[in-house]
């Protein structure tokens, strides 16, 4: 009996559309990381892209829970002395909401490569309107 391997041609991306509305932070985070590396499909090879495309809609109403609105704290650094920048989860959810689920997302996927290439397929957007409709993404639940 032969092992089967997947070939790149014969993965099928699909669309995935998801609405962040009243979801928690990172139960939402874990299930799109779980899309874009592909886990839930048959063909799945660590090593290769396998994963599906998702959109993310109405990040800004995102729920966390806890303290973490105030708590939570997100680094910048520019390279220079004393350039460290920081932001609370609040301020960030009121100026860009899409970047704090991309960065939760992110921290849940390989740090590599093919990381890289799994977070350029995560599309999230504040409202609930994308342009992606001619993709005909399928609604996501979870």
């Amino acid at each position: 009996m032969k092992t089967f391997m997947p070939h790149k041609k014969d993965i099928v991306q699909k669309w995935w559309l998801i609405d962040a509305e009243g979801k928690v932070l990172g139960r939402l985070a874990t299930e799109i990381a779980v899309l874009l590396q592909g886990k839930k499909n048959p063909a799945f090879v660590r090593f290769m892209d396998s994963g599906d495309f998702v959109i993310v809609v109405n990040a800004e109403k995102v729920v966390v829970t806890g303290n973490k609105l105030e708590q939570k704290k997100y680094y910048s650094h520019s390279g220079y002395p004393g350039g460290i920048r920081e932001k609370t989860m609040k301020e960030l959810l009121g100026k860009s909401p899409e970047d704090v689920i991309r960065k939760a997302v992110r921290g849940m996927i390989p740090k590599n490569k093919l990381g890289r290439a799994l977070v350029k397929k995560l599309k999230v957007y504040p409202g609930p309107d994308h342009p992606h409709q001619a993709q005909k993404p399928q609604e996501y639940q979870f």
